[in-house]
């Protein structure tokens, strides 16, 4: 019986992991510097344990399945809140393509994690700026510039010139979380500190703030991860 598996090499990585992920795909974890013939040894070394975990992996796959910061076959991604997994495979253009899960164009370690975040930045743009003004209108604030940024330490923030930066990772959160980091920014164009009547205006605009702000602060380590 042959076992096929899928190499994931990182420069950090000092070990070699073999992992079955729930959709019964085999990846190895290996250091950069191993080989091609010394990793297929290790796995064949496991050809037992792993058909062993093969034949029980199929009763795990209705269970959620936690996001990983890797992009391989068999993880998964947030996505406006929810998990969809990812499968590498060739895509149209080389671009990733969504369709109820993430289908990401193969290539090396950094070539995929970029694919996919500058997937995540263009939806981004595309579904958050867009709200941005509406309800910059629906509040009669002026922002003087609005961008989505790469910031590894805040969700979004105003400055004193009315600009409004917004984190490309909000587009991982639900709708509703997103339009609270959008409100609470541009709540700052009328009250500047979180004064009573900066939150006063903030939950009349955003039912549930409460809940959004648990949100963040729940899922503050996305703003570590680079994807």
């Amino acid at each position: 019986m042959n076992l096929t598996y899928t190499t994931v090499r990182s420069a950090k990585r000092k070990n070699l992991t073999i992992t079955v992920e729930r959709d019964s795909s085999v990846v190895v974890l290996a250091p950069v510097d191993a080989t091609d013939e010394a990793i297929d040894r290790v796995v064949q070394s496991k050809r037992e344990w792993l058909f062993a975990k093969l034949q029980h992996a199929p009763k795990y796959q209705d269970r959620p399945h936690a996001p990983g910061k890797e992009v391989v076959s068999g993880e998964s991604a947030l996505y406006l809140g929810r998990e969809y997994r990812m499968t590498l495979t060739s895509t149209p253009e080389g671009g990733v393509v969504f369709d109820r899960a993430f289908f990401i164009p193969q290539g090396d370690r950094l070539q995929t994690r970029q694919a996919f975040r500058d997937w995540y930045g263009q939806q981004a743009k595309e579904i958050i700026l867009p709200r941005l003004a509406r309800y910059a209108a629906e509040l009669g604030v002026k922002v003087a510039e609005a961008a989505i940024v790469d910031n590894r330490l805040r969700w979004g923030s105003c400055t004193a010139k009315n600009n409004v930066r917004l984190n490309w990772r909000l587009i991982k959160a639900p709708m509703s979380v997103i339009d609270y980091v959008i409100v609470h920014e541009l709540a700052h164009l009328l009250e500047a500190n979180h004064t009573p009547e900066f939150w006063n205006i903030v939950r009349a605009k955003v039912p549930g703030a409460e809940k959004s702000k648990a949100w963040l602060k729940a899922h503050g380590q996305l703003l570590e991860e680079e994807i």
